[in-house]
């Protein structure tokens, strides 16, 4: 049986070039991919809703939404990768350490769903530098966005994070 479903989950906080570029490539590969955004497991620039209408802005800019939804994240991986029926759980890889987590995070998922199967797809060696927390720290400083997040994504955080200093995910119910 070949995979047809790919589920590409982050926290997304925010959304970088690398990310947007595994969704690309993501989308290349298999038929249909979700992307589950993370609602919880650590404290946050952006609330949820706003990681789900960022990551949704990027999705329509792929002209690729007919085959491509976004979701929020609330429970185990596992158990949205059985309820949605995704084949596989896709994670990009900017380095060694990157590495060692995915590989320790995929042993503990197969001990809870002995079906789960992880695809990691490489960064680019012109992406391998760019992580949320490195954007994160652009905007503290007020730094500009362009050469480490979609356009989408700077558009939206100049709206969201514009005037407004304190833009936390605090009480990231979303």
């Amino acid at each position: 049986m070949s995979a047809r479903h790919a589920l590409f989950p982050g926290t997304f906080d925010p959304l970088t070039l690398g990310h947007a570029d595994v969704l690309r490539r993501a989308l290349a590969l298999w038929e249909r991919v979700t992307v589950a955004v993370a609602a919880g497991g650590k404290q946050t620039l952006l609330s949820l809703a706003d990681r789900l209408e960022m990551v949704r802005r990027v999705v329509a800019a792929t002209g690729q939404g007919d085959r491509c939804r976004v979701v929020p994240l609330r429970g185990l991986l596992v158990d949205l990768r059985r309820e949605l029926g995704a084949d596989v759980v896709v994670r990009g890889l900017r380095s060694v350490a990157d590495l060692e987590h995915e590989q320790s995070m995929a042993a503990a998922n197969r001990r809870l769903d002995p079906d789960y199967e992880i695809v990691c797809l490489f960064a680019r060696p012109d992406l391998g530098m760019i992580s949320s927390t490195l954007v994160r720290d652009i905007i503290r400083c007020g730094g500009p966005l362009a050469a480490v997040v979609p356009p989408e994504v700077a558009a939206f955080l100049d709206g969201r994070i514009a005037g407004n200093g304190d833009h936390t995910g605090a009480g990231d119910g979303g």
